[in-house]
């Protein structure tokens, strides 16, 4: 208490000033209109900045639960998309459904190899299974290949050993994707006869062949195709849409009839 007496007596004149000033402008504005104006405008804009930047602020460390409300939107358009039948006034009845789609995050992810593989931060416990589809918003990415509790490997689709139907979209023209190790940002589509027309930036989907991933998923543009002069098939270069070095969240996709699929194409190859 003395010290705060000691710094009124030994400021006393600049205090007084300083509070002279103040109510000088208060009496001020107070009897001019035009001082008014200045001093609400005034006020106005700086409330007005320090809204926006709380604003920004408070949007800032909302970004985590925005992203997640986002995903889980992007998984349930999806889940539609997959399931044609199911119109948007249709309740979503998992047990009724042709493919789930459950979310993960990439935890770690290879593509300079010859035989890429990514982790995910989900397994066994978040029911992954063996030769389950992995895609992200922009197109596939590559097929799980084992699961532990809480994790799984994922075959990325730069890997020598990765075979994938695709198409070119809007046709019913379907080859086999593959790697030749050569460039992460480009895959080869092999088995395109020469009789298909074929122009730079065609569009290349995954095919309706395949009991992992549903027709039509997004995979890349033709970047470049040659067609030897003996050849029955083009050489076909495809430009990813995925960027492979920039990889995060990612869609899990499980075919609830593949069992079912496999199983039947069992027993007509046992047949004959």
């Amino acid at each position: 208490m003395q010290r705060i007496i000691n710094f009124i007596l030994r400021y006393k004149t600049s205090l007084l000033y300083a509070f002279l000033m103040f109510l000088s402008l208060i009496l001020t504005v107070q009897s001019h209109s035009y001082h008014q104006a200045r001093y609400f405008n005034s006020a106005n804009w700086l409330s007005g900045n320090i809204y926006d930047a709380s604003f920004s602020v408070s949007g800032y460390f909302n970004l985590k639960e925005e992203n997640k409300k986002l995903l889980e939107e992007n998984k349930r358009l999806r889940t539609r998309l997959f399931n044609k039948e199911f119109k948007e006034s249709t309740a979503l009845d998992s047990s009724a459904l042709d493919y789930v789609v459950m979310r993960a995050q990439i935890i770690k992810n290879s593509y300079s190899k010859p035989n890429n593989y990514i982790t995910l931060n989900r397994g066994k416990n978040d029911s992954i299974q063996q030769d389950m589809g992995v895609i992200t918003s922009k197109g596939i990415l590559g097929i799980v290949e084992k699961s532990s509790a809480n994790y799984a490997s994922v075959q990325s689709i730069l890997n020598s050993k990765s075979n994938i139907n695709a198409k070119i979209k809007n046709t019913n023209y379907f080859g086999s994707l593959v790697w030749n190790q050569e460039d992460y940002q480009l895959v080869q589509l092999e088995d395109i006869p020469r009789l298909v027309p074929l122009q730079i930036g065609d569009t290349i989907v995954t095919g309706a062949m395949s009991s992992i991933f549903p027709e039509g998923i997004p995979i890349g543009a033709i970047d470049n195709f040659e067609l030897k002069e003996s050849a029955s098939f083009y050489n076909i270069d495809v430009r990813l849409f995925n960027d492979m070095t920039n990889l995060k969240e990612v869609y899990i996709i499980k075919n609830r009839n593949r069992e079912e699929i496999l199983q039947l194409e069992s027993e007509v190859a046992n047949d004959e």
